[in-house]
Order: structure tokens, then C-alpha cells, then sequence
């Protein structure tokens, strides 16, 4: 798989409480387009960060209806990856690239 195409399968960190405990049991969290498999998603951080990937687990959660000034909007689909990664690996994904 190409250097850009890395860049193009993980689109963001996700920083959020949840994200932060999971950093506590060796686990990092990402936004990925929606049509990336589990070995790219591998693949892609094991080349952006230099780390060795144990498991990859993804979910799909579907955007939510939301209502803003009495219109109706839709909040997109977002695929999350939580990859895991082996003992004694970590990525600082607060300083980015």
C-alpha cells in the first residue's frame, strides 16, 4: 500500500473520555473512511507511526437525526477503529505527524 493511500485511510485522531481510558489498556483510536478493511487500517498505522498492531476492531455508528433552529440536519457516518497495539508500543496522537 502506497504513503498516501495511509493518509488517506485514517482521517483523525478521536480524543474523547472514552478514547483516553482505552489509551490506559495499550489501545488508540481512529476515524477511518467508511470503506477501509481491518489489514489496511494495520498496515496504515504499522507505516505512519512505526508501531506493531495486535487487533483492529471497528464500528460503524450511524449519524443521528439532530434538529438545529427548528431545521432538521443529519450528522454524518462515522467508521471508528480501535487498534491495538503490542506491549511496550504507544502513539502520542496529540502531536500529530
Amino acid at each position: 500500500m502506497s504513503e498516501i493511500r495511509n493518509y488517506d485511510v485514517i482521517v483523525s485522531p478521536v480524543i474523547t473520555e472514552k478514547a483516553t481510558l482505552a489509551a490506559e489498556s495499550n489501545q488508540v483510536v481512529f476515524n477511518v473512511v467508511r470503506d477501509a478493511s481491518k489489514p489496511e487500517i494495520k498496515r496504515a498505522v504499522e507505516g505512519l507511526f512505526g508501531v506493531k498492531v495486535v487487533a483492529v476492531n471497528t464500528v460503524l455508528r450511524k449519524g443521528k437525526v439532530k434538529r438545529f433552529r427548528g431545521h432538521l440536519g443529519k450528522q454524518s457516518d462515522v467508521k471508528k477503529a480501535f487498534v491495538t497495539l503490542a506491549e511496550g508500543q504507544s502513539i502520542d496522537v496529540t502531536t500529530g505527524l
